[in-house]
């Protein structure tokens, strides 16, 4: 493990080629358990380092490194971000390396780092829907896991642990002085994610990401020391190698002049410094039953929303209308913006606006929208921010017909048209041409229990009553008039609406 730590006054000099030959010779002495230098030196991370960098570089040395033993693609223009492609289930072996530089970090000497491997998407406007995306593929795939750790076939990693909640993390204890290696298997694909397209798909990318932690002094791993990442694209079976041949091929193609702007395929690949995963691990590493947030992007924080049935696209039974009177105010503040998403089901990205007031969202275009939440949540969010009504598919005008008493009063009075001092209608616009919307519309004109209603007819030729289907409805007129009367049910247990 010392040469490992000399890496840096390696590529410094300038030998990095005329060192290479011997050390992966030294490899091959060293045994199938070690690490041969050659794995890390032929990687693009240090293509682009040389002695001309400032000094305040040594203060940025990296402690660890993660390899990860597949070859990156050689369609890759200079200075992009390496692509690896991977076969669904494959297990792939990511190295844990030691590289502090000696006196660094010496609190953890001896002792064990806590790492987190994750598989999180690379594309930002899925970072914002992760949960929703992940969600939607957990539905499709009840029992999977988007990630794995093949224990068998893994080096120096113990106190393994998988969350329920978190399908997409693993996390381990391990020992940087001895050799480690963690097999990972992705089972999830690149096309799953990606919405069908006339001509085919275009598989997402993906990043695995690994998050490293030491011990604090209550005994948890929540101090951070170290994260890292690649892009990857996963393929099914077989895929990944026939891709990988197929960009060799391209690249084969192309003249000396046109293969100098791409970067060479690497037979390993390294993981790159990055922040760490914005999730602090302190509910996902301690061994408290209760599940911790997961699949939050890196703009989402701590921010506890209570469940609510208004986020069910199933309006509750009393009938509440999400009406014109709930527009979202620019002085509205941060909790007030919250409880608004929550009323007109938006629950699901109340964590992704946790910080945003009620001028801060109406700043947002239909663009930013869409981008965020995708096309269908997206304009729904900025249809209702902007208050645009949808316009109804059926208006009818329903008037509950008053008692017999009632009429012959007024009638007797002689003051005019009795009929227009008395029947005083209600207009309802159906949303959709059903008859369940028939009877919770009505419920909610003229504030009748919804559960004590039992069934809707219509009074028929002689008199006859017929039950209101979804059939009748979509052959209602628009702008029929209806009067009504209720009749309680045969067993004295709510009643029925009798349409005439």
């Amino acid at each position: 493990m010392a040469w490992v730590l000399k890496m840096d006054e390696v590529i410094e000099s300038g030998l990095v080629h005329d060192f290479d030959a011997s050390l992966s010779g030294i490899g091959q002495e060293l045994g199938a358990g070690a690490y041969s230098m050659s794995d890390v030196l032929a990687l693009p991370i240090f293509k682009q380092e040389d002695s001309s960098l400032p000094q305040e570089n040594e203060t940025k040395h990296p402690p660890f490194q993660y390899v990860m033993c597949a070859a990156t693609s050689p369609a890759v223009k200079l200075y992009d971000e390496t692509l690896t492609y991977l076969n669904q289930g494959q297990s792939y072996e990511i190295r844990m390396l030691d590289n502090r530089k000696a006196g660094d970090i010496p609190e953890i000497n001896g002792k064990l780092v806590k790492s987190i491997i994750r598989v999180v998407f690379h594309d930002r406007r899925l970072q914002y829907t992760e949960h929703q995306q992940l969600e939607g593929w957990k539905w499709n795939r009840p029992g999977d896991r988007l990630l794995d750790l093949d224990i068998p076939m893994s080096v120096g990693v113990i106190d393994i642990k998988t969350n329920p909640s978190q399908l997409n993390a693993v996390e381990f204890l391990w020992d940087p002085t001895k050799c480690t290696s963690a097999f990972i298997q992705v089972h999830c694909i690149s096309t799953e994610f990606t919405p069908r397209k006339h001509g085919g798909e275009k598989g997402v990318p993906f990043r695995i990401q690994v998050d490293t932690f030491k011990q604090t002094e209550n005994g948890e791993y929540t101090d951070h020391l170290h994260s890292a990442s690649c892009q990857i694209k996963v393929f099914k079976p077989k895929g990944a190698d026939r891709k990988q041949k197929t960009d060799r091929e391209k690249m084969e193609k192309r003249t000396a002049h046109e293969k100098e702007k791409y970067q060479p395929s690497y037979d390993t690949t390294v993981l790159t410094e990055c922040s760490p995963w914005p999730d602090t691990p302190t509910t996902f590493v301690n061994n408290s039953p209760a599940p911790a947030p997961t699949f939050t992007s890196a703009q989402h924080n701590t921010y506890s929303v209570p469940d609510s049935n208004s986020s069910s696209p199933n309006h509750q039974g009393d009938g509440t209308s999400q009406g014109s009177g709930d527009q979202l105010h620019p002085s509205a503040t941060i909790q007030e913006t919250q409880q608004w998403l929550l009323k007109n089901r938006f629950s699901a990205y109340t964590r992704l606006f946790s910080n945003f007031s009620g001028a801060d969202l109406l700043k947002l275009t239909r663009e930013d929208l869409v981008q965020i939440c995708g096309p269908a949540d997206g304009i729904r969010l900025y249809n209702a921010l902007k208050s645009r009504s949808v316009r109804p598919r059926l208006t009818i005008y329903v008037c509950q017909e008053p008692l017999r008493s009632i009429q012959l009063e007024r009638q007797d009075t002689g003051s005019g048209d009795s009929n227009g001092a008395i029947y005083v209608y209600h207009a309802i616009y159906l949303e959709e041409m059903a008859a369940s919307e028939v009877t919770r519309k009505l419920a909610l004109a003229f504030n009748i229990p919804l559960h004590q209603i039992n069934q809707v007819y219509r009074q028929g030729p002689t008199g006859i009553h017929i039950l209101v289907s979804d059939q009748m409805v979509q052959n209602f007129q628009d702008e029929s008039c209806f009067l009504f009367t209720t009749i309680k049910a045969e067993n004295g247990e709510g009643f029925h609406i009798i349409l005439k």
